[in-house]
């Protein structure tokens, strides 16, 4: 940065040095207009000497150029920069230059260029805050640094590069989400033609259609390790829940809390820390908030069936069409990884000796790295 903020100093000096230079006095118009031949505007070859730059022309020109590169020069120092590391599933690391135009779909482009694993649409950049046992997985049209900077100093947060299988479920089987109340079996029998129709009808419409999801959940008191049961309900702009002695009717339904503001994170053995029924917990939180606070709101489900039900409803009714185009991005891009592995593995095999996969490495040197864990450093420029 000192370095930048010294070369825009020169800059400056060199264009007021230029700026002082230009202050000669020029010729008036009519002489100008006096020295153009009258025959000029009928002669079929013009004078040499009218193509040729003036000596004003040259020096105005010269100073476009060097005000359009200091303007470069500020607009680029403006824009934030983290070094980011990112540890991988063996415990290696990479350590990428991350600005706050690029979103996580890029990073992750970046990453598989990097790691040479494969590209599949289950790859995801997350954040794990240990001091509230808590893990997100970063939308791909999230800018990536905008979150990061909300991190303290002191903060032992990371982010991992790992595979989550739920990041895209709902495009995969809508079925699970959408139609949740028939029976397992129904929904394991259900055709292909049938799924692209629910995403056609709950994605591809006029508005997003958020799952239709109800139940009891077991909600944490605040300042306190116990948990009261509720039931919520779970609506586009909201979740709700119903009051005791009040009916499921609309208007006796309270607010709980708006997806405006906060983040859906998992969280990891709530049961030690907060004393949690179950560990199918998940969390409600404003993503300035990194420690223990009462605006968190704290979720338990009975199961891992339910607890990804309403992770994935509050996915869907926060960012709306934005996660059917990162899928659809996102399996383009595996579309073609595959495409250019296919082509490339006849290439490099034999009949005596198979050419290897990117999935055949060994733990120990996943990604290309030997195993050496680190913590997440992340420095702002």
């Amino acid at each position: 940065m000192a370095d930048l903020v010294a070369d825009l100093n020169a800059t400056e000096e060199k264009l007021a040095a230029e700026i002082q230079g230009l202050k000669e006095p020029s010729l008036p118009a009519s002489d100008l207009d006096v020295s153009t031949p009258a025959s000029s505007a009928t002669s079929p070859l013009p004078p040499p000497q009218s193509t040729k730059p003036s000596k004003e022309e040259i020096e105005a020109q010269m100073k476009a150029d060097k005000i359009k590169l200091a303007l470069e020069k500020l607009k680029e120092a403006k824009v934030k920069k983290l070094v980011v590391k990112v540890l991988m599933n063996d415990g290696s690391s990479k350590t990428l230059m991350v600005d706050e135009r690029q979103t996580v779909r890029e990073v992750l482009d970046n990453l598989f260029e990097k790691t040479h694993c494969d590209c599949n649409v289950d790859w995801s950049l997350c954040e794990t805050n240990p001091e509230l046992q808590l893990e997100r997985a970063f939308e791909d049209h999230e800018n990536l640094v905008e979150p990061l900077l909300a991190w303290t100093r002191d903060s032992e947060n990371k982010v991992l590069f790992k595979e989550r299988q739920e990041k895209y479920e709902v495009f995969k089987n809508p079925q699970n989400f959408y139609l949740w109340k028939k029976d397992k079996k129904a929904l394991k029998d259900i055709k292909d033609k049938d799924k692209e129709l629910l995403i056609q009808e709950n994605f591809c419409g006029t508005s997003i259609i958020v799952p239709d999801l109800e139940g009891v959940l077991y909600l944490k008191e605040d300042g306190k390790k116990s948990w009261k049961q509720r039931l919520f309900q779970l609506r586009a702009s909201g979740i709700y829940y119903v009051p005791k002695g009040k009916t499921k009717s609309s208007r006796d339904l309270v607010c709980f809390v708006q997806f405006d503001n906060v983040n859906v994170y998992y969280g990891q053995d709530f049961r030690s820390k907060y004393k949690a029924p179950t560990d199918f917990c998940f969390v409600l939180k404003h993503p300035q908030i990194q420690k223990e606070s009462q605006y968190i709101k704290y979720l338990c489900c009975d199961d891992a069936r339910a607890m990804n039900l309403w992770v994935t409803g509050i996915r869907i009714a926060k960012y709306g069409v934005s996660l059917y185009d990162n899928f659809k991005t996102a399996e383009k891009k595996a579309a073609v990884s595959a495409v250019w592995t296919n082509r490339s593995t006849p290439s490099s095999s034999n009949a005596s000796t198979p050419s290897p996969t990117i999935k055949a490495k060994s733990p120990s040197q996943a990604n290309g790295h030997a195993s050496s864990p680190q913590p997440v450093n992340i420095r702002k420029w």
